[in-house]
């Protein structure tokens, strides 16, 4: 069954620097786009609602530092009739491993690792993992690993691990078995994982996969705290991200969109279980994992994506790359030569899938600061 989750369009040009404070709002023309545009977007979605295709949706628009566009359509409890707001929380899902690849990054520059490093360094559980070659489920055809799978290989999923709806047979059907993301912690969660072949060799190719969440538990191991706490310390609090976190306080309850999907009739029903171990309660469920199992605010949105945009000292004749450092005091981004690996895709080795070296978790984007550390 097709499952119809709530819609978020944040379609953001990014450019522009850091602020602490809300993005300012701008009239669309003086940012370079056009108001008619930007009302038939609006018609579209709101056409997605009054067709019973979603119950609700948030669009945003931020350029050069600013918000050019914002608007809430429909609901965000359909049984309820409680409209889509502004302070609506929503599951981010895969949105979550942006972040989480942010405090890789952060760890990375304080020197706890290099990118090339093996893994099983810090996650011995991974040692002895397969190749899966064909086979049954029963019976997989397995193969050593040629290399160690490497934090580079993570960030630009590489590694060979997959999800259950990205494996070829019969690796599918023993991700399918394996239900990671029931697992109750990070630590179970490798546990599982350790038990499973990859798809593939280790630096030989790009596959979407669970990479994401092996770097949460990277970062548990790393910095001694638990991811949420982690994230929380270094990223949520400095940029005044309050309501981003893996479970929903009883208190904000009533602001969480439910999820909703095609029943029998074609109409759109609550549902019964959410996808991907995305509990909001506290405790239930994988909701720490990395990959994914943030909840936040659609308005967090423009303005962390704003200031994934590098200001790149070394751009000249105002290009794409121009830009002016931030003054945000936190320690929360990554050095601009980081941001520049990244937005290459080159990490140094491993470069054999050219098409694939940009894909390092959505091609993350961060501010540099002055102090080049890197």
């Amino acid at each position: 069954m097709k499952c119809v989750t709530l819609l978020i369009l944040c379609v953001i040009a990014l450019s522009g620097s850091l602020s602490a404070q809300p993005l300012p709002r701008v009239v669309p023309e003086k940012a370079g786009i056009s108001s008619d545009r930007l009302g038939k977007m609006h018609a579209v979605i709101q056409g997605f609602i009054d067709e019973g295709k979603h119950a609700g949706a948030i669009s945003a628009v931020a350029r050069n530092g600013k918000l050019v566009d914002f608007k809430t359509y429909g609901y965000r409890d359909l049984e309820a009739r409680a409209p889509m707001q502004p302070d609506t929380i929503v599951r981010i899902y895969s949105m979550s491993k942006v972040i989480t690849s942010v405090a890789v990054l952060q760890l990375f520059e304080e020197g706890r690792f290099a990118l090339d490093e093996p893994v099983t360094r810090f996650i011995p559980e991974l040692r002895e993992l397969k190749v899966c070659t064909g086979g049954t489920v029963e019976n997989p055809t397995l193969a050593d690993a040629k290399k160690p799978i490497t934090i580079k290989h993570l960030l630009t999923h590489t590694a060979g691990f997959a999800y259950d709806f990205s494996a070829k047979e019969p690796v599918r059907q023993l991700y399918v078995k394996a239900d990671l993301l029931e697992a109750s912690s990070l630590k179970e969660f490798i546990q599982r994982l350790a038990r499973l072949p990859l798809v593939q060799q280790p630096g030989e190719a790009f596959n979407y996969g669970v990479n994401t969440d092996v770097l949460g538990y990277l970062v548990e191991v790393v910095s001694g705290q638990p991811l949420e706490d982690y994230l929380r310390d270094h990223i949520f609090v400095p940029l005044r991200m309050i309501d981003t976190s893996f479970d929903v306080p009883e208190a904000k309850m009533p602001r969480l969109a439910k999820i909703y999907e095609n029943g029998p009739d074609g109409k759109l029903r609550p549902v019964a279980k959410p996808p991907f171990g995305t509990y909001a309660e506290k405790g239930r469920g994988f909701a720490s994992g990395g990959g994914g199992g943030l909840f936040a605010l659609c308005p967090d949105a423009p303005q962390w994506w704003q200031t994934r945009r590098p200001a790149n000292p070394g751009a000249k004749n105002g290009g794409a790359d121009a830009g002016q450092p931030s003054d945000f005091p936190g320690q929360t981004h990554a050095g601009w030569k980081s941001v520049g690996r990244l937005r290459a895709g080159r990490f140094g080795a491993d470069r054999s899938d050219q098409g694939q070296r940009a894909r390092v978790d959505r091609a993350v984007r961060l501010e540099w600061r002055r102090d080049d550390r890197v």
